[in-house]
């Protein structure tokens, strides 16, 4: 019978800015580092952290601009996803952990890339969920971003959803959902979402991250070598329905990766909101099978 385990909450300086984060579990255990996307926070982990917690010293950080961290604006804060890792690295140091498992979603997978491309040796293994590293993943619905990208003018711009608002926030949990889906999600994940990036300069530092995303996708020759050359073992988690990135993307890591075991599911972007219990258990097994 597995322990119940408690969250703890807890705040650091880290180079300036107070990062936010959720630690479960003891620092003899492995380490699992969770990373978050847009525009949610660790606080998407929530279900997920006591099972994990069992087997694995857990932290789950809220990234500078997101959740309960600091939210410069942005002209005293450099919000890169390059930037973004090395204020994380930095917390890891100030914890003393060395090696960790990596949970990579969303705006978190770069985060997470620039830990394990910096450092290869630090990272146990990659927990992937709807963090692309390939083309194949990036669909049509990309498009109109990959336009602004090239070419970055008001009028690419303006041809760009609308979805820095309370309803794109909310279209992160819900798009491409049916009913029996959208059912399962409490609203008040994305509730919270907007009330964290209605703080002032929020949405501009939110699509600074986006538009650095482009270097991100430009790095996916890099990430590519760094998978073939270190075979970093990898659970990866999908919902069939979501709307952002396309399940072609569980293929490409199968075609790159030896030890890659995937699971796809009845579910969405935001896949933990309705299948915690499931990715728990797997996530739990997955880490007890690597170290």
């Amino acid at each position: 019978m597995q322990a119940i385990q408690k969250v703890r909450h807890r705040r650091a300086d880290v180079d300036g800015l107070e990062v936010f984060f959720r630690e479960a579990g003891r620092p003899d255990q492995p380490a699992v580092l969770l990373l978050h996307g847009f525009p949610s926070s660790s606080h998407t982990f929530r279900e997920v952290m006591p099972t994990l917690a069992d087997v694995a010293h857990v932290i789950a950080p809220d990234l500078p601009g997101f959740g309960m961290s600091s939210s410069p604006t942005v002209d005293t804060y450099d919000y890169t996803f390059e930037n973004l890792s090395r204020t994380i690295g930095n917390l890891l140091d100030q914890l003393g952990i060395e090696r960790f498992f990596v949970y990579l979603h969303d705006f978190g997978a770069p985060v997470g890339y620039h830990l394990a491309t910096r450092a290869p040796t630090r990272i146990h293994g990659l927990i992937v969920q709807s963090g692309n590293a390939h083309d194949d993943g990036l669909g049509g619905q990309w498009d109109s971003a990959r336009a602004y990208w090239a070419d970055p003018t008001d009028t690419k711009r303006a041809e760009l959803p609308d979805w820095l608002n309370f309803e794109g926030t909310r279209e992160q949990y819900l798009a491409g959902l049916p009913e029996h889906l959208r059912t399962l999600h409490a609203p008040e994940s994305w509730h919270l979402d907007w009330e964290r990036m209605s703080r002032p300069g929020n949405v501009d530092a939110q699509f600074a991250l986006f538009t650095d995303y482009a270097n991100h996708v430009a790095r996916f020759d890099e990430l590519a070598a760094y998978h073939r050359a270190h075979q970093p073992p990898a659970l990866v988690l999908w919902g069939r329905h979501d709307a952002y990135f396309d399940v072609d993307e569980v293929l490409a890591y199968h075609r790159v990766l030896d030890r890659m075991d995937a699971h796809i599911y009845d579910g969405g972007h935001l896949l933990l909101e309705t299948h915690a219990a499931e990715c728990a258990q797997l996530m739990r097994a997955f880490v007890l099978d690597n170290t």
